[in-house]
């Protein structure tokens, strides 16, 4: 929804070896990936790296008389979005109480920072930075099952999941704000993840929604329709009429319908800070 924002093609993922289109930018991120430990495959810290050789490859065939999608400028202004660490926080808090899990926070940021300062040492200038989303709120957590339901705030998500994101993006935000102080000439847009996708399952029906916390493919009915031994890419898993009136898809991703709702909501920019409109980065 972003790139159909500004009427440009998907980005390609950079390890997509045929039909590769980069004259708009390149995907580099991997499914499931974390911030920690650094060199693990497809963490930030490879993907960075990954950029980089892709930067040094392309800088060095223009040098040769060659043609590249993108060439020193088009680096220098490109928009470095970074969305990451959801995943690092899910297993934390899958094997630590709530005060262990904060208390690992420094690492993960500090690797965030150190990304942003290598980007920058390298010529980025402009970064666009998601925090984590309602991490509460997923069905795949929501299905685990428990004894004691006041676990649930007003709204059916977990509270001490939902926490957590709260203080990381936080702690996300402030880093954010650090960088636009200590970066010269470089612009740092933090983007409030959580409340936009919070907002999805608390305001569901002002957006059309009418299980925001059931999967739209899954398996197991109501009210999660999530079971780990069975999920979407099961063969016993079902796909339900209408995924418009699902907030999440699998348990883990939103829907195209919830994601459509959640790109306006970033490109609205009143969930960021500083309140800078996506568009302007990415003038064709």
């Amino acid at each position: 929804f972003l790139c159909e924002s500004l009427n440009i093609s998907y980005l390609s993922p950079y390890l997509k070896v045929l039909g590769s289109n980069y004259s708009n930018g390149v995907n580099f991120a991997i499914g499931g990936s974390k911030t920690l430990p650094r060199d693990v495959l497809f963490a930030l810290h490879v993907q960075v790296q990954e950029f980089l050789f892709f930067k040094d490859r392309s800088l060095e065939l223009i040098n040769q008389g060659q043609e590249t999608p993108i060439d020193a400028e088009g680096f220098q202004n490109a928009l470095y979005t970074i969305d990451i660490g959801q995943n690092d926080i899910n297993a934390l808090l899958s094997n630590l109480p709530y005060d262990q899990v904060v208390a690992k926070f420094p690492p993960i940021l500090a690797e965030i920072k150190y990304a942003v300062q290598i980007l920058y040492d390298n010529g980025s200038r402009n970064f666009w930075i998601h925090g984590t989303g309602a991490l509460g709120c997923l069905p795949q957590k929501l299905s685990i099952p428990r004894k004691n339901y006041s676990y649930l705030d007003q709204n059916g998500c977990l509270k001490t999941y939902n926490r957590a994101a709260v203080a990381f993006n936080a702690a996300l935000g402030s880093l954010c704000d650090q960088l636009n102080v200590e970066l010269k000439n470089a612009t740092v847009v933090y983007t409030d993840l959580f409340a936009i996708k919070y907002d999805l399952v608390a305001s569901h029906t002002k957006y059309g929604f009418d299980r925001p916390l059931m999967t739209c493919c899954g398996y197991g009915g109501p009210p999660y329709n999530y079971d780990l031994r069975r999920s979407c890419q099961s063969p016993n898993a079902t796909v339900c009429t209408d995924g418009s009136k699902f907030v999440s898809w699998d348990g883990v991703h939103l829907t195209e319908a919830a994601n459509a709702v959640a790109a306006a909501a970033i490109l609205s920019s009143a969930y960021s800070r500083p309140k800078l409109k996506f568009y302007q980065f990415c003038k064709a």
